[in-house]
């Protein structure tokens, strides 16, 4: 059983931290499937924005694991703006008239545009939540242990991030990824 010894945090940031961190879930869960079913090989800087959700999920699984802290608020902040920097990037290099930009668009826009939005939204989420940390920090906590959903969605996460992982490498080898990339270098089509 997993006993969390920050109990005294407040049990709405712990319900918080495990919906943000189904939310990253379901971010990598999306484009790990679009990947597969629409065959569309993610670019290098792509990967580095699935990179950034992953991180983000660490400080947000840290929260959940071992109570709410501000060192792992700012390891998902500092991931995020890392994120959301590659993100611009992207998006940047697509603002050219006619350019049509990298990939397929979802709901009208890319991928990269949903997730610098995303990146935004997350560092405001940690924000607020340090933020309200400190004055909730007082109020008792009947948790004491961590639940099946929490338990699911970290389990969860940590399979998304090892299929990441896998799909990388089946993508790039060791090596650098290509800027362009059309099918893995692992597997022969």
């Amino acid at each position: 059983m997993f006993m969390n010894p920050r109990s005294h945090s407040h049990p709405l940031f712990y319900t918080l931290n495990i919906l943000a961190l189904a939310g990253v879930c379901g971010i990598l869960l999306f484009a790990f499937a679009w990947q597969l079913l629409y065959d569309e090989v993610p670019c290098p800087l792509c990967l580095l924005q699935r990179a950034g959700f992953a991180l983000v999920g660490i400080g947000l699984l840290l929260n959940i694991r071992f109570g709410p802290s501000p060192l792992h608020y700012g390891v998902a902040i500092l991931s995020a703006m890392a994120g959301a920097g590659v993100a611009f990037r992207q998006f940047a290099l697509h603002l050219a008239p006619g350019d049509a930009g990298y990939g397929s668009p979802f709901l009208g826009m890319h991928f990269y545009t949903w997730a610098l939005l995303t990146f935004i939204a997350l560092i405001a989420f940690c924000a607020v939540m340090l933020m309200l940390d400190r004055a909730c920090r007082d109020q008792p906590s009947p948790r004491s242990h961590i639940g099946r959903f929490a338990r699911f969605v970290m389990w969860l996460f940590f399979v998304l991030v090892l299929a990441n992982m896998g799909s990388t490498l089946l993508e790039c080898g060791f090596g650098q990824c290509e800027d362009d990339p059309v099918g893995y270098l692992w597997i022969t089509k």
